[in-house]
């Protein structure tokens, strides 16, 4: 087993930070209880560059985090959970091409209504519905983001610091 560098825990403290941070601003889209979390987009690019593992557990500490600050409560953690699993194992199993990095997010926000739905006893088709402007969005900025991390990433390599392990 690999162990864990000082580089790894703080790179993901940084993606929960920046999960969190995105995952508490919510855009009104116009439809009562409809709203779009502005991170979805942003956690499948970072499942992209940084890896489903390093992001899952970005993830979990993001959902902490704003469980513990009262931003977000356990659907709010189902929801997300559920997302990130679905989307960012939809990246690990079939890579990061255009393709798959457009239908990940929709996907997982498809699956997550599901459960969603499954929870509440609820008809999927209205949760359904009310996610449509956000799984486009998602669809539509998902590259461009993935562009922005990998730039970074790549950018952090040629600048190669020392990474002892704990």
């Amino acid at each position: 087993m690999k162990k864990w560098t000082t580089y790894d825990l703080a790179l993901i403290a940084l993606l929960a930070s920046f999960i969190a941070i995105t995952g508490a601003i919510k855009i009104p889209i116009g439809i009562p209880g409809s709203e779009f979390q502005l991170s979805a987009p942003i956690a499948v690019a970072i499942a992209a560059i940084f890896g489903f593992k390093r992001y899952l557990l970005a993830g979990i500490l993001a959902s902490l985090i704003l469980f513990l600050l009262g931003i977000h409560n356990l659907l709010n953690i189902e929801i997300a959970m559920t997302f990130r699993i679905v989307a960012g194992g939809i990246v690990a199993l079939f890579g990061t091409s255009l393709p798959v990095l457009i239908l990940a997010g929709p996907i997982g926000t498809v699956v997550a209504r599901f459960v969603l739905a499954i929870t509440l006893g609820v008809p999927s088709g209205p949760l359904l519905l009310a996610a449509i402007p956000g799984m486009t969005f998602t669809a539509l900025t998902v590259w461009p983001l993935k562009e922005v991390f990998k730039k970074i990433s790549e950018k952090q390599r040629r600048h190669h610091h020392v990474k002892r392990a704990l």
